[in-house]
């Protein structure tokens, strides 16, 4: 019978030792998650900000669109990455297949319509308020979009937290892709499965509480930006 006080203590001592497997697998994880929000940052709000300010053919489509892939499914991103990744994929010449920067694409995959679609809805209602002073500075669309992105960039943060919040806790699109191999593609998620079939529970807990306070930190972030964006709204 598993004793879950030794299992506990076992891993915290492999967290405050520093343990070198530990730290290496936190880091690629922080690492790859890391890009994937840069990348997801660079294409979302952009594309939610052209969505907010924007008047085009075929814009709710998108918009719509982009709302519904919010909820895509994890496993089928990883699976269609994974064909197109393949040596008999359109991007197989590349030889990204089970590489962390498969792993980033997918995350990227799925961390660009949370930040997009978060990135719109709060420019959106950013530009209503100020759509009258927009007009009267007769300000073009390129000078509007770049001026709602600096005003409401506590708001954008928070969606870009919300992005690494994703990615971090993802493992079914990232397995799929990067195989979960010993010091090359495996992550906190992945490792937290394999080590408990293994049944190495302290490596496995001491993996789960990094990832829980990863979570807290990021919750805790996102409120105190909240709280920052209401004061200085009511200052």
């Amino acid at each position: 019978m598993i004793e879950i006080g030794s299992v506990l203590s076992l891993a915290l001592g492999l967290v405050t030792s520093g343990d070198g497997r530990l730290l290496e697998i936190v880091a690629l994880s922080l690492r790859v998650s890391l890009s994937a929000v840069a990348l997801g940052c660079l294409a979302g709000i952009p594309l939610g900000a052209a969505l907010a300010v924007l008047r085009f053919p075929g814009r709710d489509i998108i918009t719509t669109l982009l709302d519904a892939l919010m909820g895509l499914p994890p496993v089928v991103v990883g699976l269609l990455i994974y064909l197109s990744l393949s040596r008999a994929g359109p991007f197989g010449v590349f030889g990204l297949l089970y590489t962390p920067t498969a792993m980033i694409i997918a995350q990227a995959v799925l961390i660009t319509p949370l930040i997009a679609a978060l990135a719109r809805q709060s420019l959106a209602e950013r530009h209503r308020e100020y759509d009258e002073w927009f007009r009267s500075m007769r300000l073009s669309p390129w000078e509007t979009i770049t001026t709602l992105i600096w005003e409401d960039r506590t708001s954008l943060l928070t969606a870009a937290l919300a992005g690494f919040g994703r990615g971090i806790a993802e493992v079914g699109a990232v397995i799929i892709v990067g195989g979960n191999i010993d010091r090359v593609t495996r992550v906190m998620t992945t490792a937290i499965a394999l080590e408990t079939s293994k049944g190495d529970l302290a490596l496995a807990l001491a993996l789960g509480l990094i990832l829980i306070l990863i979570a807290v930190g990021i919750n805790a972030g996102v409120a105190l930006l909240r709280r920052s964006a209401e004061r200085h709204a009511y200052a």
